[in-house]
């Protein structure tokens, strides 16, 4: 006997309804969500994704500007591009390299020395990075690489803009050169939020002018916006913003007095820097030896790299700004003016010169044996006489010598628009406590200022520092800051920015102090130590000539031929003409050439014959020709 069921038609409606609402609900809420989804992406977040498919559809592709032209003053170039294919690999889309590059030897030359460069450059980047494995490529190895690039993935062909240094060697520290950018170069350049002008530029200016110029000889990238397909490839540009080219620079430079000063040195160590007193121009800057500029554009290989590195000479050493050597007696000069500044005693008396001075139980040497006898001041500046200005030292003080000896630059850098200059060393009480750790070396000895006079002792300065004294003692006290660049050109307007002269300040000196030294200067190059080398000139010059300890002997005569050639003193000369009214002022140093007289003063005559008279000197003299005389004392000061 079945059971009857009892069915509740209201109760089965209203659970029906529950659900209903609940499935509606649940379906007003999902389209809700859509909604609200959609609302934020083709609303709130629409500029955003739009410019994310903008992306996806094109490609920002940034086009590298022009480097800007360097010339010198009368407009040769020193430093300009060219354009040149390049065969460029990418590491992490090549199977196997060696085997690559093995077969494409068959199609363009690749010479061990790509080889070593590549690998040089692949150590240095990121595999993703595209590398060159050779540069410059001819029209045939061109075309070769063309009808069969199908068979190279990884491999492609680039047309670049390359530098080059026309002159090689000639200036190579002063124009510098361009490099490789480099993961320090990266980080520069973000810090200085200049990265994204980078975009698309391998190189950067690496020394000299290349270098402190960077921004303004680099220019402005400029960009394609390409529309691209889903394969990647280009399909039409939509709009181009053209690059522009870095500034040309025009320097103060002389690259015609540079060569031949370069060919005077030959193989000879050392520096110059001649300057236009009356602006602070530089008309050359030399440091020997030098190096091909040129080596580094494509990337330097290793071994070339360790030639330059590694040589005894230090041919990547700006002498010029970085080289620091105490300036013997011409020094003296400076004392000199220093001394009639200070209206001390001894300018006013005549001493006797018996070759020696003793101070503090010890004897200090004069240059010349038995002394000159009789000495007044304005002797004392041409014949060089090392005994009066150890007495001079000695009256004037350390700190009195410091303090006058720093208004000249002496001790800091001169500011010059080069990189990496150097400060030198001016003494003092206050440096040497700073310099030493140990107390008893920290403190000053009264002995110490005695050699402090002759340019000896603690003082170290650059050829730039030298040359920079010497322009404002020609210009009568008047300073200028020393610069290279003389104008900027925009290669497009044509709209040139001068560089002008900055008088830095001038010396509170007394004209008839002023005149009175470059009297005794210009008695050097009658009748003192410049004698010889400047008898004929034509005009009336100033000058000193310096003669620089590299090592101590205690007190032993000096043997030139018994000394290794590198232990040989240092050969210095400063000079200006024409001494009334200046319009060039130099230093030279030719390391261990002995005498000021016969090594680097020749040189100097040479400059100025050139540079007042146009005269161009013989062949240069070969390396041993400032070989010094066999025996002279101890201290020299000329």
């Amino acid at each position: 006997m079945s059971k009857n069921v009892v069915i509740n038609p209201k109760g089965e409606r209203f659970a029906f309804q529950i659900r209903l609402i609940v499935a509606v609900l649940f379906i007003l809420l999902m389209f809700g969500v859509l909604f609200a989804r959609f609302f934020w992406l083709q609303v709130v977040e629409h500029d955003r994704y739009l410019t994310l498919a903008e992306q996806n559809r094109i490609s920002l592709v940034p086009i590298p500007p022009s480097r800007g032209i360097i010339r010198d003053r009368n407009g040769v170039i020193l430093a300009h591009n060219f354009s040149a294919y390049t065969l460029e690999i990418t590491p992490s889309k090549v199977a196997n390299l060696d085997e690559t590059i093995a077969s494409l030897k068959g199609i363009v030359d690749i010479t061990p020395r790509d080889r070593r460069r590549f690998k040089k450059l692949q150590d240095e980047t990121k595999d993703f990075e595209t590398l060159p494995i050779r540069t410059r490529l001819s029209d045939e190895e061109v075309a070769r690489f063309a009808s069969q690039s199908y068979l190279f993935p990884g491999v492609e062909l680039k047309a670049r803009l390359f530098r080059q240094y026309p002159l090689g060697e000639v200036g190579s520290h002063l124009i510098g050169y361009i490099g490789r950018i480099n993961d320090r170069d990266i980080k520069d350049l973000k810090d200085d939020e200049v990265y994204a002008n980078y975009r698309g530029t391998d190189y950067i200016g690496k020394l000299g002018i290349e270098s402190s110029y960077e921004k303004q000889l680099h220019g402005q990238t400029g960009f394609e916006q390409v529309e691209i397909d889903s394969g990647g490839r280009a399909v039409r540009t939509l709009k181009r913003t053209a690059p522009q080219s870095g500034k040309d620079l025009t320097l103060s430079i002389d690259i015609k007095l540079q060569e031949m000063i370069e060919k005077q040195f030959g193989e000879r160590r050392g520096s110059l820097v001649a300057i236009d007193p009356q602006t602070g121009g530089i008309l050359a800057l030399v440091s020997k030896p030098g190096f091909d500029p040129n080596l580094f554009v494509d990337g330097i290989d290793p071994v070339s790299w360790n030639e330059l590195n590694t040589s005894i000479d230090k041919p990547l050493l700006n002498r010029a700004i970085r080289g620091e050597y105490p300036p013997g007696s011409t020094y003296k000069p400076f004392m000199a003016m220093a001394a009639l500044e200070q209206n001390l005693p001894l300018v006013h008396q005549t001493i006797s010169d018996p070759g020696y001075f003793i101070y503090g139980g010890h004897r200090f040497n004069d240059s010349k044996k038995g002394g000159y006898g009789s000495m007044s001041f304005d002797r004392s500046i041409a014949l060089s006489s090392d005994t009066y200005f150890y007495q001079l030292a000695v009256q004037m003080g350390i700190d009195n010598i410091a303090k006058f000896m720093g208004t000249l630059d002496f001790g800091r850098p001169t500011g010059v628009d080069l990189p990496g200059e150097r400060p030198g060393i001016l003494p003092s009480p206050e440096w040497k406590k700073s310099r030493f750790k140990n107390p008893a070396q920290q403190k000053w000895y009264s002995g110490e200022t005695v050699s402090i006079g002759i340019g000896q002792g603690y003082n170290a300065f650059t050829p730039m520092q030298m040359a920079h004294a010497t322009a404002t003692l020609a210009n009568r006290g008047l300073a200028f800051r020393p610069h290279v660049v003389a104008t900027l050109t925009d290669p497009r307007s044509g709209a040139k920015t001068l560089v002008e002269p900055k008088p830095l300040k001038t010396m509170d000196w007394k004209p008839a102090n002023i005149e009175r030294v470059i009297r005794g200067m210009e008695g050097v190059m009658t009748i003192g130590t410049g004698a010889n080398v400047f008898r004929g000139a034509q005009y009336v010059s100033a000058g000193k000539t310096g003669t620089a300890q590299v090592y101590s002997l205690k007190g032993a005569k000096y043997n030139a031929h018994s000394v290794k050639e590198r232990l040989r003193d240092h050969s210095w000369f400063i000079a200006f003409a024409p001494s009334d009214k200046p319009t060039i002022a130099l230093a030279v140093i030719v390391e261990n050439g002995g005498f000021g007289a016969q090594a680097a003063a020749p040189i100097a005559r040479k400059v100025l014959d050139y540079y007042l008279t146009g005269k161009m000197p013989e062949d240069p003299p070969s390396k041993t020709a400032s070989a010094v005389p066999a025996i002279v004392e101890e201290v020299t000061g000329d």
